[in-house]
């Protein structure tokens, strides 16, 4: 539809009739019987709201959604179709491993093709547009939506950030009725919340904001995501939602945003109970200037932007363009053409779960596990040997991990599933899976180990509740809960070798784990292929190639801890240095750094080689920087090679080090292979001093390895 009809469906609506458009509503208030009476009421939610709204989240389904379309097409005057929105974030009905650990794949390919089979699936049930990706940058374990981000680094999430959008839209929305919208969220810094506790305050300076946290975001809404989300926190002590200076300075004007901007969940209206607008028509203004859009799951836009506008405070004109955008939006997805666009009942029947999708699911669970420890090379798995699986995840059928409501538990493959659909020869395997994830007895604890002591090799496979990671899920406390830590260690007593497989959403305290075990593998939540996936690598069908993307940290007294931290005046390379930058009872660098995942296999760099020593500012100069990396093992593998550059002096305190650059490749036995990495001017850029993004003249060293705590490095000059 051209600008100038949608100009006039505009012109042709009715102050009121606008506003309703800008109004978010939960499906299920408008769907369900149980919910219809009591929440509408308390909102004043009349009829003609119903009738006028211009969008609803949380609907799923072809048949729901095609009914609910007619209904609201039937009364709507202007004959504007109603745009249904979801949380569609590590998969629809196929789940795939959750975001912290799509990260850990380093496979961008791999990122898109969640992405789109997730959309696929979410467009043939109806939905239109997917809040996702969360790109926020994580520091800090404790806070529950780790799990939704792919970790802390700011150059990877923007590569991934990227995929994801990319996978959902495709390349014309409007022709492809099997993509979403991608909606960028959050806006902005929500990862940084105080005390790793949901909701709560952002503080940080405004180079740290620059240099980290935006450049995700940037690389998302470059991509072409058509939507974004405003964020709970605040920004120099202003809640995002009404911060004006983020959306319309930042995101609008630096970042060329002019798509839709969606609040959170009720966030116009708890700026009220933040403190800062005095009531909701306060809230309603302030978020309108910030050229907020669409007010999801509160009542101030529809309860005081009408008045608003009567009393000259906001302009209509602003109005006119929140809901310009908002058609706009629908038109793109060609729903005023076709306004059941994607919904297709016979395709959802098809499409959902498909084998397809199955396999694609089992693959990407296989690159996002991380092997972390593997003493006397005790994995692969032998045929030979008398194997036990013990361990509450052993046959726990809740794998898929938080924000994953469209799939169902009885989709997952558990682990026990598939060694008995892998193997005719039961007799080999003892298999005692049936903990509780809070294994409460120490006489449940001596029963297990009676079982396995005629066992070879144990395999325990323990983690946390899929629900004790994601919004609202953070914790003071990140060990394996219950006894299932000292069962490990009954378990190691028994001089049996130990492989341990984790579930979790978010890095948790492994020094007992590590103490007690002679292999690791880190499945995180890995989505319904998980007991697959687990089994293909500890049988070495797969060779484990995974980095993990968040540090690990030693105990919780470290958090946040994170690879990139800034130089500081006293730095320490040992542990309970006095008068240093350390702790007197801890080591002050992570246990596990960013990046660092281990293979089956073994991989020797050599020859690192910068190709000058110097490269001159302003003139698109690049130095070429190149490594052998050969396959010294005995399986195929693959390796993530990691470029890092330090700035060793700047106008600001600069990172120790900053990823930069990796390449995955794939070496045979004996097989070597030269990586070379370009490095540009962009790579040097940072938040000045002068409060721009811009590169100085100086020193840097560069480093090249296998994971970010890599000691060997080069230099080289930007000079003039």
């Amino acid at each position: 539809m051209k600008k100038d009809k949608l100009l006039q469906k505009i012109a042709d609506m009715t102050l009121k009739e606008k506003v309703f458009q800008l109004f978010q509503l939960n499906g299920a208030m408008i769907t369900d019987a149980a919910v219809i009476s009591g929440p509408m009421e308390e909102m004043n939610l009349t009829e003609d709201i119903i009738n006028n709204m211009g969008s609803i989240l949380g609907v799923s389904g072809a048949e729901k959604a095609i009914e609910i379309q007619k209904k609201y097409l039937e009364k709507n005057r202007h004959g504007i179709p109603l745009l249904i929105c979801h949380d569609v974030i590590h998969g629809h009905r196929t789940t795939f491993p959750i975001p912290l650990a799509l990260g850990c794949s380093w496979d961008s390919e791999a990122v898109k093709e969640v992405a789109k089979v997730s959309g696929a699936e979410a467009a043939v049930s109806g939905i239109h547009c997917n809040f996702s990706p969360m790109v926020d940058l994580v520091r800090d374990p404790r806070w529950g939506r780790v799990m939704e981000s792919t970790g802390e680094d700011p150059y990877l999430n923007s590569i991934l950030g990227k995929a994801f959008v990319e996978g959902y839209q495709g390349e014309n929305l409007k022709e492809d009725a099997e993509r979403v919208a991608a909606c960028v969220k959050h806006f902005a810094a929500y990862g940084a919340a105080e005390g790793g506790r949901d909701y709560n305050t952002v503080d940080i300076g405004i180079s740290t904001f620059y240099d980290m946290h935006l450049p995700a975001y940037k690389a998302a809404i470059d991509a072409g995501a058509k939507t974004v989300m405003t964020s709970f926190n605040t920004i120099n002590g202003v809640p995002a939602t009404v911060n004006e200076w983020l959306m319309k300075d930042v995101l609008r004007k630096e970042l060329s945003f002019d798509g839709v901007l969606f609040s959170d969940w009720g966030a116009i209206g708890e700026t009220v109970v933040h403190g800062c607008s005095e009531n909701g028509k306060d809230a309603a203004y302030k978020a309108m200037k910030a050229t907020v859009d669409v007010d999801m799951m509160s009542v101030e836009y529809f309860e005081h932007l009408e008045a608003l506008v009567l009393e000259k405070k906001i302009d209509e004109k602003h109005v006119d363009e929140a809901v310009y955008r908002i058609l706009d939006l629908k038109d793109e997805l060609g729903l005023f053409e076709n306004p059941f666009r994607g919904a297709d009942t016979a395709r959802e029947k098809e499409l959902l779960l498909c084998k397809k999708h199955r396999e694609s699911a089992r693959d990407i669970a296989r690159k996002s596990m991380v092997l972390l420890k593997n003493e006397a090379q005790v994995l692969p798995l032998k045929n030979k040997e008398k194997i036990a699986f013990v361990g509450p995840f052993v046959s726990n059928k809740s794998i898929r991990g938080f924000w994953s409501d469209l799939g169902f538990d009885k989709d997952s493959v558990t682990i026990e599933e598939a060694i008995i659909n892998r193997f005719q020869n039961k007799e080999k395997f003892v298999i005692c899976g049936n903990h509780k994830i809070e294994i409460e007895t120490f006489e449940e604890i001596k029963s297990t180990v009676e079982k396995v002591k005629e066992s070879d090799v144990i395999v325990v496979a323990l983690g946390e509740d899929q629900n004790s990671s994601g919004e609202g899920r953070c914790l003071t406390d990140i060990k394996l809960p219950g006894l299932q830590e000292e069962l490990l260690k009954e378990l190691y007593k028994t001089g049996k070798k130990v492989v341990v497989v984790l579930f979790n959403g978010r890095p948790l305290d492994l020094r007992a784990v590590f103490e007690n075990s002679d292999a690791i593998l880190e499945a995180w939540f890995p989505g319904i292929e998980g007991g697959n996936a687990v089994v293909d690598i500890l049988f070495g069908d797969y060779n484990p190639s995974g980095k993990i993307t968040m540090s690990f940290p030693y105990s919780i007294g470290q958090v946040p801890v994170h690879y990139n931290h800034f130089k500081t005046g006293r730095p320490s390379e040992i542990a309970g240095a006095f008068y240093k930058c350390s702790y007197l009872d801890s080591p002050h660098w992570a246990m596990l750094p960013f990046g660092y995942g281990l293979s089956y296999t073994e991989f020797q760099y050599s020859d690192l080689k910068i190709s000058k020593n110097e490269m001159i500012k302003d003139k698109k100069d690049t130095i070429l920087v190149s490594v052998k990396v050969k396959n010294i093992g005995v399986y195929k593998g693959e390796e993530v090679v990691q470029l890092y550059i330090q700035d060793e002096f700047g106008s600001r305190v600069r990172p120790v080090k900053e990823l930069k650059g990796f390449k995955k490749i794939s070496l045979s036995q004996n097989e070597e292979k030269e990586v070379v990495f370009i490095i540009d001017e962009d790579m040097l850029k940072f938040y000045t001093i002068e409060n721009k993004i811009d590169s100085e003249i100086g020193g840097f060293k560069v480093f090249v390895g296998t994971n970010s705590s890599e000691k060997n490095s080069l230099e080289f000059k930007l000079i003039k």
